[in-house]
Parts: C-alpha cells; structure tokens; sequence
C-alpha cells in the first residue's frame, strides 16, 4: 500500500542581525508548514543566499549591517520574482514602509507580531495578499490621499516630483545639517536620510547635493519675479 502523498514545506530564508531573532522565527514556524532553508546576518549574506537557495519566502530586516534589508529586497526582487519578500523589522518608519514596499516587498511585518499568527501572514503573501498591520496600512491610505506635493519645474521636461519628506531633508542639509543630524532631528536612520537625497538626485538630474541646491535657488528665484 503506497504511502499518502505529503505536501511539500514552504521554504523560508530568514535574514536578521541578532541570532536571536532568527531563532524566534525559526520557532514561530515549526511545525506551520514553512521550514527555514537558510538563514544571513546582513544584506549581501541575504541576496547570496536567496540566489543559492532559491527560497518561497525571504523575511528580511530593514536595518543590517554591510547594505541594509530593503536593498536586498530590491536585488532579490530583481532576480527572483517567484520569491515573496516580507519585511520582519522594529522598524514602523513610514519611509522604511514606503521604500520596502517599492524595492518590492509584499509585506511589512513588525517584530511584535504575535509568532501564531506568522505563518498565516506568510501564507497570505504566497496567495497574493499583502502583510501589513493595520495601523501601517491606514498610514498609506492617508499619505496616497493627502500628501501634498511639490514640482520643480525642469528645463526640457515637464517637471520633477518631489514628497514633502524630500524637500524636508534637502531644507535641513541646505542649512549646513549633517546627515546624521537630519537623522536624528526627524526620527529616521541615516541610511533613509541617504536614500532620500539619492531619489533627489536621480529626479533632479543632478550628479550631488550642491547641484541640487543650486537647481532649487534658481526655481526660487524665478517664482520670485512673478
């Protein structure tokens, strides 16, 4: 008499700075169908090992050492769109949110999550639904409804969108503010200061901060004449 078929574990790579950690989701998920097929202690370590492992699932800090988790997120999205990518972070930074969610994350779970309920929201994201809290998920309907945004206005083109946080950060390093102190002065880690200024550039077609400045003083000063 042939054995009964058994379904096949969904494998998880877990991704996270403190052994601990790793050790809290490897317990939340014995015994839920999901086995952990490789663990990493920083970005690199994560998108090498997603590559090598091939995994269903990757749960992945936002915050590592050696490149953080959303940019692993982001390479890993890029080379391996079958793998869902979920955020499991401290983190409730809604520019951490945002940008995990554009380098491709399906969901964005925080730490304090109930471990029952872990496999239930990996098992949502393999089915096409989204892994976020509630109290997350009404931050983005407020900032998709009511954020207000600036354009500057770009010769030869129709304009650069820039989100409120941009002009913030770029105000506060015109004022001679590190990126540590700009950091520090709004809540977020430097690494969201870096990543902001970089979404700048990139918008504004500039090659470095002092370019950038230079470009927004000459709006001004054109806005200033009407």
């Amino acid at each position: 008499m042939s054995e009964p078929a058994t379904t096949a574990s969904r494998r998880v790579l877990v991704a996270d700075d403190h052994v601990a950690a790793r050790a809290g989701v490897r317990m939340a998920l014995e015994g839920t169908g999901f086995e952990i097929c490789a663990e990493a202690a920083d970005g690199p370590s994560a998108v090498e090992a997603a590559i090598r492992e091939r995994p269903d699932v990757c749960l992945l800090d936002v915050h590592m050492p050696g490149g953080d988790g959303i940019e692993a997120a982001a390479q890993i999205a890029a080379r391996l769109p079958g793998t869902a990518i979920v955020m499991l972070t401290v983190s409730a930074d809604e520019d951490d949110l945002f940008a995990a969610i554009k380098a491709g994350a399906a969901g964005y779970l925080l730490k304090d999550v109930d471990p029952a309920r872990l496999s239930a929201a990996l098992e949502g994201v393999l089915t096409g639904e989204a892994a976020i809290p509630r109290r997350l998920v009404s931050r983005i309907v407020e900032e998709l409804s009511e954020r207000r945004r600036r354009r500057v206005p770009l010769l030869g083109s129709g304009g650069a969108e820039l989100t409120d946080r941009e002009w913030e950060i770029l105000e506060l390093l015109r004022e001679s503010a590190s990126t540590a102190e700009v950091a520090a002065r709004l809540g977020i880690s430097q690494v969201t200061v870096r990543r902001h200024v970089s979404s700048v550039l990139h918008k504004l077609r500039v090659p470095d901060r002092r370019t950038a400045f230079a470009l927004l003083d000459r709006v001004r000063g054109r806005a200033a004449r009407f």
